[in-house]
């Protein structure tokens, strides 16, 4: 099965660096509004930052503390993706890939580990299901509708998007094989093995993200060649890069503790399950900046970049941050990757879907509508369990 590891490094807004050697600045939201009067909303979000610290200091509520720390995080996590691509313009297409590869998902995966060092381990697995789900059924069915109201017909890479599909097929088999192995083993020696299960199965997963790794920078990489007519320069120094970078991942652990140390007060205050908080409200979080992304893309034409985000970051979610959350939680108390019998329907489904709209290269609103209510009726559905 081929792997596109193309589509696991493009799940920020410097992905489509890994293609040629520059990237194509437009892909940035917070540089989209460049040379223009817009307002750079991203930007003056930022100033959310310094209030959620005010607020800790003065013991404000825990939901409006969840409110304003997810506030602060969105913007955060753009201006990681955007250092991230600045540092990309220095190192050359191969160490800039390993860094979007490696920061692609960071700010979900920072959330996560905060949440796991709280013990709250069915907020982690189900921020991680609701990751895939609303990256392909969300951010995908919005792309869809936002360009297919511009445009008729929109399309894509079918071979590129076929091979990433196919992918996230097999990752979502190796996360629901631990959740069967619990319902056919003796309940009492479950505490013992499925944890040891789950540490093989993502050892096995962070090889196949390394090996999707080598397929799309070495073995394959003409496959994922693309017209470099519209490449530009960096903005910034690598210093500043490597400092904003540095100093944007400090700010998103800082606002991580204060979101998830939120979590369970907040969702007793306002009665939603800790459940609901992890499969919808985390995962929108984390990938505010990247959702808004995928549908400039798909109302610019670029039905492609909107796609490969969409698959590309439930890729990243499943092949690396998961397997790196297991081997974290080590440290902590051992955690497992079993899912419960309604995320994994919901996973499933979700990689079914992304399957059947690679099959065609095309795209065009309803079928971002259908996409749209399908996680509608799920998230209801999770708002209720």
């Amino acid at each position: 099965m081929a792997v596109s590891a193309l589509c696991l490094v493009q799940s920020k807004p410097a992905e489509t660096y890994i293609r040629g050697t520059a990237a194509r600045r437009d892909y940035n939201i917070l540089a989209y509004s460049k040379g223009t009067k817009k307002v750079k909303i991203l930007r003056y979000m930022l100033i959310f930052v310094p209030i959620t610290f005010a607020g800790e200091f003065l013991h404000w509520t825990p939901t409006l503390m969840f409110v304003l720390t997810a506030l602060a995080i969105i913007p955060l996590a753009a201006l990681m993706g955007e250092a991230t691509e600045e540092i990309s313009f220095y190192s050359g297409p191969k160490i800039g890939g390993f860094l979007n590869a490696t920061f692609g998902n960071a700010t979900e995966l920072i959330i996560s580990f905060f949440a796991l060092k709280a013990g709250l381990f069915e907020v982690v697995k189900a921020s991680i299901a609701g990751s895939v789900i609303g990256n392909i059924l969300l951010v995908l069915g919005l792309s869809m509708i936002f360009g297919g109201i511009k445009y008729k017909s929109q399309h894509f890479n079918q071979k590129v998007i076929d091979n990433s599909a196919s992918m996230l097929l097999f990752a979502v088999i190796g996360l629901t094989i631990p959740a069967i192995f619990t319902h056919t083993l003796d309940p009492a020696l479950l505490s013992t093995r499925y944890e040891g299960l789950s540490v093989i199965v993502a050892v096995i997963m962070i090889i196949i993200y390394i090996l999707s790794l080598v397929f799309s920078f070495y073995t394959h990489r003409d496959i994922y060649s693309i017209d470099h007519s519209q490449e530009s320069s960096p903005k910034w120094s690598i210093k500043k890069a490597i400092t904003v970078l540095v100093g944007a991942t400090v700010l998103i652990g800082l606002e991580s503790e204060f979101l998830v140390s939120a979590v369970e007060p907040m969702s007793e205050a306002i009665g939603l399950s800790e459940f609901f908080v992890g499969i919808i409200l985390i995962p929108i979080i984390g990938n505010a900046a990247e959702h808004s992304t995928a549908i400039v893309m798909a109302m610019k034409n670029k039905m492609d970049v909107a796609v490969e985000i969409a698959i590309g970051s439930s890729l990243q979610i499943i092949l690396f941050v998961t397997p790196v959350l297991i081997f974290l939680s080590l440290l902590f108390t051992p955690m497992s990757i079993v899912f419960n019998e309604f995320e994994i329907v919901a996973l499933v489904f979700s990689v079914l879907i992304a399957n059947r709209v690679a099959t065609d290269g095309e795209s065009n609103w309803m079928e971002g509508v259908q996409l749209l209510a399908v996680y509608l009726i799920i998230a209801v559905a999770f708002f209720v369990l």
